[in-house]
């Protein structure tokens, strides 16, 4: 009786003209504080999924360089890198647990040494029950407990250090740049920029512990994998690298953890010979596109992805409306893909063609200062 009360009043309610709510979408930047710039911490956002408009949603919450995002699965807990320790290898990084109010507004619960300097990503198992974080100068990946009724982190449970130096690269010593989980939750990608490997950790959900795979494998040197996508189909994943501009297609062994190259192909057009590096690669809900972000092209690189084979083929370039796409990311509903940009301080939004995989500009970007990270949740 009640659902049907409940109809029957949103009818009349459109038969009348009144407006009705759209669905939307929490929307939080991490950003860098320091430096310069005027950032003050994490930005709030809301995506109007019917028209695609993007707008400020409360103030920020202060915290100092949250430049990555992720949220717990239940969507109750925020947690965030503290990059600091950028110019000093040996200077301390953090990570920091925050609660969500039901208005989408953050309290800050603990913060924790991250175990190495300059922590740039971070990511949550399946029950949320631990946060793994990749220190880039620290070259080592830390993993946390969520512990306590409020969900507060607890000081790291196990430290993965990597060790090696790489003569090619611009950043010879290990820098892991990027620690994903796959869909089981049993292992571990960890991208490491300055040693052109990706090291595959075996992962203990009950101890949070990591043990690595017999072998780590290696990109050509150059490279600089920088972050890893799954694809939905949990056969294929994909590494962008940051120092050669480049994609490379992988089939996943979800048994074994072992990753076989496919594939490397270029984020760049044919012809363009000014600097550039990459940062951000995502694949669609639906599986179809994948894309990578571009920081000195400043665009979102676009490839079809092959349902069978999971090779890519590039499919264009959309110009992100700002300087240096440091990240980006597509909503739960597949719709739209917002790209933040940090030179220019601002996030702008695109509206994702389902059937091309094409990128359509939606309004004006919004301002934020130095947006670095985009989280989205309903």
């Amino acid at each position: 009786m009640r659902a049907v009360k409940t109809t029957f009043s949103l009818l009349l309610l459109l038969l009348s003209g009144a407006p009705v709510a759209a669905e939307s979408l929490r929307v939080y930047v991490g950003t860098y504080t320091t430096g310069g710039g005027g950032s003050r911490g994490i930005y709030r956002l809301r995506l109007d999924l019917a028209t695609g408009a993007l707008l400020p949603d409360g103030e920020p919450t202060a915290a100092v360089d949250p430049s990555f995002l992720a949220l717990s699965p239940d969507g109750t807990r925020l947690f965030a890198v503290n990059e600091t320790g950028q110019s000093r290898a040996d200077a301390p990084g953090g990570v920091s647990a925050f609660a969500v109010t039901p208005s989408g507004g953050l309290m800050l619960l603990n913060t924790q040494p991250s175990g190495g300097a300059a922590p740039c990503h971070l990511t949550l198992d399946r029950e949320g029950r631990h946060v793994l974080v990749a220190n880039y100068w620290g070259g080592s990946v830390a993993t946390f407990p969520v512990v306590g009724m409020d969900g507060h982190l607890g000081a790291a449970s196990g430290i993965a250090q990597h060790e090696g130096r790489n003569p090619t690269p611009r950043d010879p010593g290990p820098h892991a740049h990027s620690v994903v989980l796959d869909a089981a939750g049993r292992f571990a990608v960890v991208s490491d920029l300055g040693l052109d490997k990706l090291f595959v950790y075996r992962f203990d959900a009950k101890s949070g512990s990591l043990a690595e795979n017999p072998a780590a494998l290696s990109l050509p040197a150059g490279a600089g994998p920088r972050r890893f996508a799954f694809h939905p189909d949990g056969r294929h994943g994909y590494s962008i690298n940051e120092l050669d501009s480049s994609v490379t297609a992988f089939a996943w062994d979800a048994a074994s953890g072992g990753l076989r190259p496919l594939q490397t192909v270029s984020t760049l057009p044919a012809g363009f010979a000014g600097a550039n590096s990459t940062a951000e690669v995502a694949v669609s809900p639906d599986g179809k596109f994948l894309y990578g972000s571009n920081r000195g092209h400043d665009s979102i690189a676009i490839f079809a992805i092959d349902a069978t084979t999971g090779a890519l083929t590039a499919a264009g370039h959309q110009p992100t409306r700002g300087r240096h796409p440091r990240h980006f990311a597509i909503d739960p509903t597949g719709a739209y893909l917002l790209a933040a940009n940090r030179d220019s301080d601002n996030v702008a939004v695109f509206r994702i063609d389902r059937r091309t995989g094409g990128l359509a500009p939606v309004g004006e970007p919004v301002r934020v200062p130095r947006a670095v990270c985009v989280l989205m949740r309903r």
